[in-house]
């Protein structure tokens, strides 16, 4: 149940913002504070998933307001009500971090769209904060390859810049490691880290997941959604087998790095976004370009920074170091001693033809480990490698 917080020393104001977000959904928990002061308290000691916040009051005013609640609860937006002589001070908290402003007297479309879109922008933030918890890891490549050196010295260079970056290479490289170590290192480690397989969402909802729609956009659309754009903000958006967008959609994309802006499915508003976005595929673009398959100009917006991760079987130095790597994770997973391998069983898994790359790599460890020796040995690879 989404809680609100209306600060607005105005009572007659006060009553119609209630009265007009009550009725517009009556799963909305909506509280009232008379001035800045009051307010600040009730945001000390409750958690509001939005609060709308006059400009001009007595004892604390707006921007006093949100100063302090940038302070103690950053995530909570927070939308400002402007007079008419408060404009250029409304636009002013923008850049202190508002979510938006509406003028005085409220347009009911206007202040109703604000509102929704701002409860989406809060629970996308609380639900990016529950998984980065769960999935905070540290990545990083193992290999000592010049490929993998390579691809190290690239990272250190271009991951605290925001420049977008294209990474290329065949599937079970680990085009997606790549993409969550130049988030980790880069400034925006902090904002969240979205994901989108471009290749697992159908081409008539792509547009829908990544840019959001509003209620009754199209048939199954029964309230306002963000997408992953909005989800993304102040961090990075990973468009993994970007090969695999619609044309549609990649004109979107286009027109969302070009401008900063999207609109969401059904809607004409622009909603600014900063996002650093990190494509990858394992198609050959030129060749989609050729085709009519691929903007070309969404090619060169996206490649300023191109990183090819390299087939395993162009790495073999490196099998050895994630034969090792993989052994002591999964042994950990599955609450077992770590299992050595010989060298003879190494040097077998280093002459393997790997089609798979290193998620082929990571099954077969597995594999062996589960149903190996002590020691995983020449004999138990010939036996189960091969499966």
């Amino acid at each position: 149940m989404p809680k609100i917080l209306i600060i607005e020393d105005e009572a007659a104001i006060r009553r119609v913002l209630v009265k007009i977000l009550s009725e517009e959904n009556n799963s909305y928990q909506v509280d009232e504070a008379e001035d800045g002061l009051v307010g600040t308290e009730k945001i000390k000691k409750e958690d509001y998933d939005l609060v709308l916040c006059d400009i001009k009051m007595p004892k604390m005013d707006g921007v006093e307001v949100l100063e302090a609640v940038k302070k103690i609860k950053p995530e909570t937006p927070m939308v400002m009500i402007s007079g008419h002589g408060d404009l250029d001070t409304a636009v002013n908290t923008m850049r202190l971090g508002a979510f938006d402003y509406i003028s005085k007297p409220p347009d009911l479309n206007r202040l109703l769209n604000t509102v929704r879109i701002a409860l989406d922008r809060k629970e996308l933030v609380v639900e990016n904060k529950m998984l980065k918890k769960k999935v905070s890891k540290n990545y990083e490549m193992v290999g000592e390859s010049d490929g993998v050196k390579r691809i190290k010295d690239m990272i250190d260079k271009v991951a605290p810049t925001d420049a977008r970056v294209l990474i290329t290479g065949p599937n079970g490289t680990g085009k997606e490691l790549v993409a969550h170590w130049l988030h980790q290192k880069s400034e925006r480690s902090k904002g969240p880290m979205i994901e989108v397989n471009c290749a697992a969402i159908p081409s008539e909802l792509i547009e829908s997941e990544l840019f959001g729609h509003v209620k009754g956009a199209f048939t199954s659309a029964a309230k306002d959604r963000a997408g992953k754009f909005e989800a993304a903000n102040g961090g990075t958006i990973f468009l993994d087998e970007i090969g695999d967008m619609s044309l549609s959609a990649q004109a979107k994309v286009l027109r969302a790095l070009q401008e900063s802006r999207i609109q969401r499915v059904g809607s004409d508003k622009d909603i600014k976004v900063n996002v650093r976005v990190v494509a990858a595929t394992n198609k050959n673009l030129k060749k989609e370009i050729e085709d009519g398959k691929f903007r070309e100009d969404l090619y060169h917006r996206l490649a300023v920074i191109l990183i090819e991760v390299p087939a395993l079987n162009d790495r073999r130095v490196d099998i050895p170091l994630l034969i090792n790597y993989f052994s002591e994770k999964i042994s950990n997973e599955h609450g077992t001693a770590k299992k050595t391998f010989s060298d003879k069983a190494i040097k077998l898994l280093q002459n393997y033809d790997w089609t798979g790359n290193i998620r082929e790599l990571r099954n077969v460890v597995e594999r062996l480990i589960i149903l190996g020796g002590t020691e995983v040995s020449e004999k138990d690879v010939k036996a189960f490698a091969s499966k």
